[in-house]
């Protein structure tokens, strides 16, 4: 079958996973993606391939690199490549790539190269122990060209009302999910406590992975003293898990350029399909808690556009940061995630187990993804959300090219079928839990609730409690859809 020259083909991936004890011996950022770089060139069987890198795009990252794909060209002989830098957002892995593969497919470009990573484990590591680590940050370097900014999270008002961090809302977000579903307590911890056990067990054989601990559905469900509840209803072993150093890349060229260096068919893996979407950045002027019609139209386009559907796609990685995103993913898909299949739903073990390098995790996923096509060929899915749910990309990757080229898209999600919620930061008085969190200190005990309700009018509004006898019922009992009075002060009283 004759390939258009200009078909995007990944020919080289690689993951970097480093676990020095010693902060100082650690290697920075930078030097792990270049090293990750030159392994991909290396799995490519084209080592060449690097001088001819038209394009450098880096993940954003929080650390403090003005223009990192310049120093990763640089240290990899490709100095004259262009380079970008994206915004801080787990969909930024997919969506550069997408980016990436559009510019080959047009013409623009030959070769490509994607980077990402942190040195986040080390740094923290250090701190404890109060010692410095290498920094390489070249403070000649002008700022890079950006590619994709990044995500507004929250108003400023909800921010004032504890809307502040991924780890207070999706457990927010979870007990929304938990009321839809109509279940207890009991069984809804029972339920994702499995669900993230499914994960576990992925990690347990991902050489790559952070943590390659076996865990039961029952171990990660239940505080324990390695386990604490952290915001409830989730435990440390249901969080996005940003203590590690991990670096990935990935380098895209056109099939021309792929058989120019004579990189062999069977390391080909074509991407597909890209797909992306927005929701509301705010979750509370979003419809429902539990929803995502960006995931929706991104994820629908995406299959259409390939002319599959969900239950044909051989391999998954959904966006694990929590368990609420992997839910919501899968409801907007219609994939069945409640009964036991042979197609697990990651191909790394997610952000808690395989571990979230920040911006880059989707980095780590399409590296693992293009080794699991190669591996067992066919087609593969990789999602990645940012914010909280605010932000959506779907990549479809597969064995054999795509019959008509490389697509991309980004529907229109339809918002009359979801209209936004009116904020209304100003109200005090009566109105209904529609979801909530119970953020716990260290030693397991309850701190503070976040509660998002709905007024009578239909806006949603921001409350909390730190009021002990309430936060331990909202533990035990369900509290989605009973009223409270929420004062002006924004604390709420049941």
């Amino acid at each position: 079958v004759s390939i258009d020259p200009r078909t995007p083909v990944i020919i080289g991936v690689a993951q970097v996973t480093d676990r020095v004890d010693d902060p100082e011996l650690a290697r920075t950022p930078v030097e792990m993606m270049a090293d990750a770089l030159r392994s991909a060139a290396i799995d490519a069987g084209a080592p060449a391939a690097l001088a001819g890198l038209d394009l450098v795009g880096a993940v954003g990252g929080i650390w403090r690199y003005s223009d990192p794909g310049r120093q990763v060209a640089t240290a990899v002989g490709a100095g004259d490549a262009r380079t970008l830098l994206t915004g801080l957002s787990g969909t930024s892995p997919q969506r550069l790539l997408d980016h990436l593969a559009t510019l080959i497919a047009a013409g623009r470009i030959e070769a490509a190269a994607m980077v990402g990573g942190e040195a986040f484990r080390s740094r923290r590591r250090a701190r404890r122990l109060g010692v410095e680590v290498r920094r390489d940050a070249d403070p000649d370097l002008d700022p890079a060209e950006r590619y994709e900014g990044t995500l507004n999270m929250a108003t400023d008002h909800e921010a004032g009302r504890g809307v502040v961090e991924p780890g207070v809302v999706y457990p927010l977000i979870e007990t929304a999910i938990r009321h839809a579903r109509g279940e207890s307590v009991a069984n809804h911890r029972c339920r994702i406590g499995a669900l993230w056990a499914g994960f576990n067990a992925v990690a347990v054989d991902n050489p790559h992975a952070a943590v390659r601990t076996p865990m039961t559905a029952a171990q990660i469900a239940t505080p324990s003293e390695d386990n604490r509840m952290v915001a409830a209803p989730y435990t440390k072993a249901m969080m996005a898990n940003n203590s590690v150093d991990q670096a990935s890349a990935v380098l895209i060229v056109s099939a021309a350029r792929a058989a120019s260096l004579g990189v062999p068919r069977d390391r080909w893996v074509f991407p597909l399909v890209g797909t992306r979407a927005d929701d509301e950045a705010s979750p509370g002027a979003r419809r429902d808690l539990h929803r995502s019609p960006g995931a929706r139209a991104a994820g629908s386009q995406a299959l259409e556009t390939a002319e599959t559907g969900i239950d044909d796609v051989d391999h998954l990685d959904l966006y694990a940061c929590f368990p609420a995103s992997v839910q919501v993913c899968a409801l907007e898909l219609g994939l069945d995630i409640d009964h036991p299949s042979d197609r697990p739903l990651t191909v790394t073990g997610g952000l808690t187990f395989a571990g979230g390098p920040h911006s880059n995790y989707v980095g780590q996923a399409i590296a693992a993804m293009v080794d699991r096509l190669r591996d067992r060929p066919g087609t593969g899915l990789v999602y990645g959300n940012g914010g909280y749910l605010g932000k959506h990309a779907f990549g479809l990757y597969g064995t054999e090219p795509p019959a008509q080229g490389y697509r991309t898209g980004q529907p229109r999600v339809d918002v009359d079928a979801s209209p936004s919620r009116n904020p209304d930061p100003d109200f005090a008085g009566r109105a209904t839990i529609d979801g909530y969190s119970v953020s716990h200190d260290r030693e397991g005990v309850p701190t503070r609730a976040l509660v998002a309700l709905l007024t009578a009018a239909g806006s949603r509004v921001w409350g909390g409690s730190t009021e002990r006898a309430t936060l331990d019922a909202m533990v035990d009992e369900e509290f989605v859809g009973r009223t409270a009075e929420l004062d002006p002060d924004g604390l709420i009283a049941i």
